[in-house]
């Protein structure tokens, strides 16, 4: 039987009404969705400025907590972050361990999964204790100081990062094109990303990209963000009512900002960058991959202290492991379907 309409708006008014609390406690946290959180959306606040507000205040947290953790680095790295939005190491490792951590990854067969984005496969390796035993090359990088601490400071959180085995299959399946390919910034507070490239990264093959500087919260990146926040809940861009925010190239230079930096660079190559910086997968011209070691780290953005945090990176991976099972079962289900899909008898280097 259907509802009337006046009913049903009636009752949908009532529902968002008995949400507004659950939104209101998410606003000093790390939820970034303006389509599903009806007060982080809401034009009329962010019209306040209530977006703005929370991108000023995670900024000045995060200066402090980096301020803490300057030890962890190298006064050229301080520089270069603070220049550039990303510090860059070529050849992070020395040829000898580098080519065992090649190696042990060719030959390992992991239960891998990978995922469709637009007409691009990406493929993760969940690193959990069973995994780095057999990797021991990989897991002398994630315990080596130069590592841990880059990611630390630029990430501004004294954490273990989400680590995967990443690999990015670009032209690998019919579809449309990948949605990473355009510039975009991760979420609204400094973050850290960290790609340790295992394959040599030419120009046409989908090599990284990031526009220099554009990790600071200038006057001019503040009002982008004000602007974009007022339409972001209705935005045809889902990623932009997600809360990535996306920009044009020919946009770049009215926040004065440069065109974006690629990374075509060697094999054995570390890039550790702020992704509230706009950055993007480059063009390919035709089928490609692209092999990592890859690191995340995303924690609440207005927590002032720098440590204390309970997640290991065991414990990281092993919650990943849980959200794959748990997708798998409500596939099974019927429920749900589970966009990643699990591979076994294959590497990372392996083909589509």
């Amino acid at each position: 039987m259907a509802i009337p309409a006046n009913r049903g708006h009636m009752l949908a008014r009532i529902s968002r009404a008995a949400m507004v609390p659950l939104w209101t406690a998410q606003v000093p946290t790390a939820v970034k969705s303006f389509e599903r959180n009806g007060v982080i959306g809401s034009r009329r606040l962010n019209q306040w400025g209530l977006h703005t507000a929370r991108v000023t205040l995670a900024h000045r947290i995060a200066a402090a907590r980096r301020r803490r953790l300057t030890g962890l680095v190298s006064a050229g790295d301080r520089d270069a972050f603070a220049r550039d939005g990303f510090v860059v190491r070529r050849d992070f490792l020395p040829p000898p361990e580098f080519d065992a951590l090649r190696a042990q990854l060719t030959a390992y067969r992991g239960n891998l999964r990978e995922i469709a984005e637009g007409d691009t496969i990406m493929r993760k390796l969940a690193l959990d204790p069973k995994t780095l035993a057999a990797l021991p090359a990989l897991r002398s990088v994630l315990h080596s100081p130069e590592w841990r601490g880059l990611i630390r400071y630029v990430g501004s959180r004294d954490a273990e990062p989400v680590v995967w085995i990443q690999s990015i299959l670009r032209h690998a399946v019919d579809g449309p094109p990948d949605p990473q390919t355009a510039l975009h910034a991760d979420t609204f507070h400094p973050t850290v990303k960290a790609w340790l490239f295992l394959t040599d990264i030419a120009e046409d093959s989908g090599p990284f990209t990031y526009v220099p500087g554009s990790h600071r919260l200038t006057e001019a990146r503040l009002a982008w963000e004000y602007r974009m926040s007022l339409d972001a809940c209705h935005s045809p861009d889902r990623e932009i009512r997600r809360g990535s925010f996306r920009i044009e190239n020919d946009a770049l230079a009215a926040l004065g900002l440069p065109q974006p930096r690629s990374f075509a660079v060697p094999a054995n190559t570390l890039v550790v960058a702020d992704t509230f910086g706009f950055h993007a997968r480059g063009p390919s011209a035709g089928r490609s991959l692209r092999v990592e070691v890859w690191a995340y780290g995303r924690r609440s953005p207005f927590v002032p202290w720098s440590a204390l945090d309970p997640w290991t990176g065991a414990g990281l991976a092993r919650r990943s492991l849980i959200g794959w099972r748990i997708g798998d079962l409500l596939a099974r289900a019927g429920i749900k379907p589970h966009p990643w899909h699990a591979r076994v008898g294959i590497s990372a280097f392996d083909p589509a």
